[in-house]
């Protein structure tokens, strides 16, 4: 095969990857990534708990996406780009654009997948995907910069300069086809190659180490790796003349979905790129370097890059199964509630009762007496003309009924009394 200038450029972009050189971290944080989405997609929830999680997280993937590209709104300001009524002036409406770009792309992605029509990575679809996140926002955009099109001057960020120009088109079917047509990402080339040398074949083949025996698991453990190599890979190639983060982010998006992440959890990745945004910075610089000597001196820190992006989203993965626990405890405990209360006679006195519960379940931390009165304006007008024994007989009665503890610094809901398990409760 000919040789072409990116080998010499560019020789970390070689195509393959070597799972039995993966390190037993690794290899860990890739399976703690699998049970975690599991759990998350088990989760139960009546839908609009499960909408208002979808859309949670949906807001968050968006405002990381484009805050690592330097947007300054809000995640409140990107909920109201969702809802349709944020409102800003002319300077900065093309920073709403942007959010609503990647939030249009999203969804679409999502109802496809939903839909039954996943879609393929392609070449055409990358470059779709460019245009789609740099839609309308021409203004924003350099002289000669078309949205999915490889222009004909060098494009980089920082001090990295993306490949040769003239072979982005073929570097982007190779990644299609490594991919897309590819099991899994296969074994790496032969250490001997020189950076000048024939490409490796592009039927890369399996690899030897095989963590994942349930056809479902290996399926959503292969999309995650992809995933990873295919924001690192269009982060080497850099082919478009902007928003190739944008991009990038996007097909990673498609693939952890495609593969069976839930949404929510789909957006966690990004979200870490952007928390930690000078470490991603530094993570792809120093995975593209030609370092070493030897054997090693043409290959890319593939490894590192997958271990910073794994460790991020299993940390970004466990916080979110907290928050689905936090949700599902909470409707667990208004479902108590009200089923006590209903076996009670309905008076004046219950109703107040059990608005002090709710209240009291919202608080972060417990409520001195004094204060329970003025927990929300319900509770006040509810409260109001009663005598301080009025109140005490209410807490007493909570107390009693095992809804509500007195503790050293105040009152508060027992929704621990949701885990059944739990040693210690009852």
């Amino acid at each position: 095969m000919a040789h072409r200038p990116y080998q010499t450029s560019h020789p970390w972009i070689r195509f393959g990857i070597n799972l039995d050189r993966a390190s037993p971290r690794l290899w860990s944080l890739l399976g703690q990534a699998v049970a975690f989405c599991e759990q998350v997609s088990g989760a139960v929830l009546p839908p609009p708990a499960a909408l208002g999680l979808f859309k949670t997280y949906l807001v968050k993937g968006a405002k990381a996406t484009t805050a690592i590209e330097n947007n300054t709104l809000t995640e409140e300001q990107v909920a109201q780009v969702l809802d349709g009524t944020l409102d800003l002036p002319p300077s900065r409406t093309y920073l709403a654009q942007e959010v609503s770009n990647m939030l249009d792309a999203f969804e679409s992605i999502h109802s496809q997948i939903e839909g039954g029509t996943p879609p393929r990575l392609t070449p055409n679809w990358i470059a779709g995907a460019n245009r789609r996140v740099l839609e309308g926002l021409q203004e924003q955009l350099g002289e000669g910069v078309v949205p999915g099109e490889v222009p004909a001057f060098p494009v980089g960020v920082g001090r990295y300069l993306g490949a040769p120009r003239e072979d982005c088109g073929h570097l982007l079917s190779r990644l299609c086809r490594w991919l897309d047509e590819d099991d899994v990402p296969g074994p790496e080339t032969t250490p001997h190659e020189s950076a000048g040398s024939p490409e490796p074949n592009d039927a890369p083949g399996r690899p030897t180490h095989n963590a994942f025996q349930d056809p479902r698991r290996r399926r959503m453990a292969e999309g995650i790796l992809k995933a990873t190599l295919a924001h690192l890979y269009i982060a080497w190639i850099h082919p478009f003349g902007d928003g190739n983060g944008r991009t990038a982010r996007l097909v990673e998006f498609m693939l952890l979905s495609r593969a069976g992440v839930p949404s929510p959890s789909a957006h966690l990745m990004s979200n870490h790129f952007n928390l930690t945004r000078s470490r991603y910075y530094l993570e792809l610089d120093r995975s593209s370097r030609v370092g070493g000597s030897g054997e090693d001196h043409a290959r890319g820190d593939v490894f590192g890059f997958a271990e910073y992006a794994l460790r991020g989203f299993v940390d970004g993965l466990a916080e979110q199964c907290r928050y689905v626990e936090r949700l599902q405890m909470g409707l667990a405990w208004d479902h108590f509630v009200f089923d006590t209360f209903r076996r009670e006679k309905q008076t004046r006195a219950s109703r107040r009762r059990r608005e002090v519960v709710f209240s009291l379940s919202h608080a972060e931390a417990p409520v001195k007496k004094r204060n329970v009165p003025t927990l929300t304006p319900k509770v006040a007008q509810m409260y109001a003309g009663k005598t301080t024994k009025t109140l005490t007989r209410d807490l007493n009665w909570l107390v009693a009924a095992s809804l509500v503890e007195r503790t050293a610094d105040g009152y508060r809901a027992r929704t621990e009394r949701m885990k059944a398990f739990k040693a210690g409760q009852d």
